[in-house]
């Protein structure tokens, strides 16, 4: 996978890109990651890339000229279709299905935007997806932009040590995920369920579910609307629903 981002504060991407899984993901060459300031392709002396609404208000609006033209170069560069991540507080709000859909894609180009907003030409001419991280406003779109590229990149084949990681993720499979524990079996009184101690990996995936399950009804009961339960988990759910009472 090919990453571009398009940002007037590209070192703010420097300790990310070069950390942890995204750094390894990159060494792996599962991804590669290119970060432009878009004020280079500003066709003014000043390389200005914001000015006035029209109809007058408060604050500036990014021109659609440096955007639309890095944009063209990046695809040019490439000769790919790629996706086009507009973040913006105005966007779908962001989800691991989302996550996996991007995921499977060879490029994605992300504009973080600064100011009061884009013009909305690049809305509606270049953009493939407009993506919150949720619902409340940020300073520019860079954090979100890292946001959802750590969570994609360690969705690629091979980035992740442990390749069943990802599917078991809280979310991926439609609940949350299940309590954890390692050693020592006994920390200062407080004791791993026995169950995960007995050797019995038939009960013990039956615990994880059923925790899951309590996890889920528990902090995120709204996730359960959707999801396709089977007879046995029902019956635990009813049972976890009793015990709510």
């Amino acid at each position: 996978m090919r990453i571009d981002v398009l940002s007037l504060f590209p070192e703010m991407f420097e300790g990310v890109l070069g950390s942890s899984i995204l750094k390894k993901a990159a060494e792996k060459e599962a991804v590669s990651y290119k970060v432009t300031n878009f004020r280079d392709y500003a066709d003014n002396k000043h390389h200005t890339v914001d000015d006035y609404p029209y109809g007058g208000g408060a604050g500036m609006v990014l021109k659609p000229q440096p955007i639309f033209d890095a944009v063209t170069a990046m695809k040019e560069s490439t000769g790919s279709k790629p996706r086009v991540i507009l973040m913006c507080p105005q966007g779908e709000k962001y989800t691991q299905y989302k996550a996996e859909e991007l995921s499977k894609e060879e490029h994605l180009i992300f504009i973080c935007g600064h100011y009061e907003g884009y013009d909305e030409r690049i809305r509606t001419h270049i953009i493939t997806d407009e993506i919150s991280i949720g619902d409340y406003v940020l300073t520019g779109g860079e954090l979100g932009a890292m946001v959802v590229i750590d969570s994609v990149v360690r969705l690629l084949p091979g980035v992740l040590g442990n390749e069943e990681s990802p599917v078991k993720d809280s979310f991926s499979s439609g609940l949350l995920e299940h309590p954890h524990y390692t050693r020592p079996a006994d920390f200062r009184g407080i004791k791993v369920p026995d169950i995960l101690l007995s050797g019995n990996h038939a009960l013990i995936e039956e615990w994880r579910i059923k925790e899951s399950l309590r996890r889920t009804l528990t902090r995120r009961p709204d996730l359960l609307e959707n999801f396709p339960l089977g007879d046995k988990e029902k019956k635990w759910l009813d049972e976890l629903k009793k015990e709510e009472k």
